[in-house]
C-alpha cells in the first residue's frame, strides 16, 4: 500500500499534486478551507484562464534561488502542461505562445481538474482549515489539525496560496504553517498589481490607455523597464508593464518613501526624430491654440495634461507662447515622471512575491526542516511574470510535489 498523503489548500497546485499522487499509488486526501475546489482559476486570464505559455523560461521568474527553479521547470516544462491536460479532455490552444482552452473559459479548466481530482479517487474534505501540522504518534507520520478535528497522514504537501485574492482563500495561513514547522520567509509582498501614485492631476487622465516604456529607477541608480499598454487612473497607473514591475517597487517600497516612476509614451521614436518632427512642426503655430498645436501626437486629455505641466494655457496663442515651455510639452511626452507611494492590496493582486525559500526545500520540493513535508505553488518563493507563468509554476510545483509525496 502507498503512502498516505495530504494535501492542504485545493486550488490549481493542490489538484495538480493530488491527481500526480494518486497515480503514484497514494492514497490521497485534499484539504480545503473554502466549499468548493479552485476557486483562484476561475479569475484567471480575465476568466479565460492563460494556463501557460510556449516561451517558457528562467528569465520570466522571480526568485532567491534561480539555478534550483531551472532544474525544477526541467522537470516538468510547456509540453507537459500541454500533455497532462489534453490526456483529461481539454483542448489547448496557443495564442501568440499564450496556452488557453480552446474554449477560453477558466471553468472549463476547473471542470476537467476537479472530474480527474475525483477519477483518481481522491478524497476531498471542503470547509477543512488547517490549523496546525504535527508529527503523529508513529514516526514520519503528521497530524494535521482543523476546527473539525484532526488527520493524519504519511506526507503532507502545503499548497495553500500565498495573500493574493484572500477571499478566494489564500489568507496567508500556509506561511504560518510553514514557520511553525521551522522554515523563514522571504518578505511577502503583492506582485503583478496596480501601483498607486502621489500625483493628484492623474485624475484628470483616468481611462486614458497608451503603449509605452515604463521606467523604474530604483534606490541604487539601476532601473527596471517593461513596455506595453499603460492605464492611467485616479489613483495611479495600471496594465501589463506596471503589473511586471510591481513587485520590484514593492520591495522598493520596503525601505523607500516613494519611488520614481518614469513614462515615455514615444518609445518607437528616435529622440532625433523627434527633434525634427518639432522643428517641422513649428511652422504650424501661427493662427492657432497651444492646444490646437499640440492636438495629434498623443490622446487629448494627456496633451491637455502636458499643456498644464508645462505652466502654458491651452487657450493661448501658440506663436507667442513661450518656446521653452513648448519644448518642455515634448519632453513630458518622452519622459513623465510620476512617484509611487505604494501599490493596491492584495485583493488586487494577482499573485505576491516572496515566502518560503527556495534554498529550504529539495528537487522534490520536500521540506529540508520537516522531512516529510513538501511545498507546492505560491507559498515557495517562486513568482512569475503575467503570461501564464505563475498558472506553470502551479502545475509544476503540484506535480513535483505529488509524485514525491507518493514515492
Amino acid at each position: 500500500m502507498g503512502n498516505t498523503v495530504g494535501i492542504v489548500g485545493g486550488g490549481a497546485a493542490g489538484m495538480m499534486a493530488a491527481i500526480a499522487a494518486a497515480r503514484g499509488g497514494a492514497k490521497v486526501t485534499l484539504l480545503e478551507g473554502n466549499d468548493r475546489l479552485g476557486k483562484k482559476i476561475l479569475s484567471t486570464g480575465n476568466g479565460k484562464c492563460n494556463l501557460g505559455n510556449e516561451r517558457l523560461g528562467i528569465e520570466d521568474y522571480y526568485t532567491g534561488c534561480p539555478d534550483l527553479l531551472e532544474k525544477l521547470l526541467g522537470q516538468f516544462g510547456t509540453a507537459d502542461t500541454i500533455s497532462f491536460f489534453q490526456g483529461i479532455g481539454l483542448m489547448v490552444k496557443s495564442r501568440n505562445g499564450y496556452l488557453y482552452p480552446a474554449c477560453e473559459q477558466a471553468a472549463a479548466v476547473l471542470d476537467v481538474l476537479r472530474y480527474e481530482v475525483r477519477a483518481a479517487g481522491v478524497e476531498v474534505a471542503t470547509d477543512f482549515k488547517a490549523e496546525s501540522i504535527r508529527l503523529g504518534r508513529r514516526a514520519r507520520q503528521f497530524n494535521v489539525q482543523g476546527r473539525e478535528g484532526g488527520r493524519s497522514f504519511d506526507r503532507v504537501i502545503l499548497a495553500c496560496g500565498g495573500k493574493a485574492v484572500p477571499k478566494t482563500g489564500s489568507d496567508g495561513s500556509g506561511y504560518r504553517l510553514a514557520e511553525k514547522l521551522g522554515h523563514s520567509l522571504v518578505p511577502v509582498v503583492p506582485a503583478l498589481v496596480q501601483l498607486r501614485c502621489k500625483e493628484d492631476y492623474l485624475k484628470s487622465v483616468a481611462g486614458v490607455r497608451a503603449d509605452a516604456l515604463v521606467t523604474v529607477i530604483t534606490g541604487s541608480g539601476k532601473s527596471i523597464r517593461e513596455r506595453g499598454e499603460l492605464q492611467l487612473t485616479d489613483y495611479g497607473i495600471s496594465g501589463i508593464p506596471v503589473f511586471q514591475v510591481s513587485r520590484a517597487v514593492n520591495y522598493i517600497l520596503r525601505k523607500e518613501r516613494d519611488v520614481e516612476v518614469r513614462i515615455d509614451f514615444l518609445p518607437d521614436i528616435p529622440a532625433e526624430a523627434l527633434r525634427h518632427f518639432a522643428e517641422k512642426r513649428a511652422s504650424l503655430r501661427k493662427g492657432c491654440t497651444v492646444e490646437a498645436f499640440f492636438t495629434g501626437i498623443l490622446n487629448k486629455k494627456l496633451m491637455l495634461l502636458f499643456i498644464r505641466l508645462a505652466g502654458l494655457k491651452a487657450a493661448e496663442d501658440a506663436a507667442s507662447a513661450d518656446p521653452k515651455k513648448m519644448r518642455m510639452v515634448y519632453s513630458l511626452c518622452r519622459c513623465f515622471t510620476v512617484h509611487v507611494i505604494g501599490s493596491n492590496t492584495y485583493d488586487n493582486a494577482q499573485v505576491c512575491a516572496g515566502g518560503v525559500p527556495l534554498d529550504e526545500v529539495t528537487e522534490q520540493l520536500e521540506s529540508r526542516k520537516a522531512p516529510g513535508i513538501y511545498f507546492a505553488g505560491e507559498i515557495l518563493d517562486v513568482d512569475g511574470k503575467c503570461g501564464g507563468y505563475n498558472l506553470h509554476w502551479a502545475w509544476c510545483s503540484g506535480h513535483i510535489a505529488g509524485a514525491a509525496a507518493a514515492e
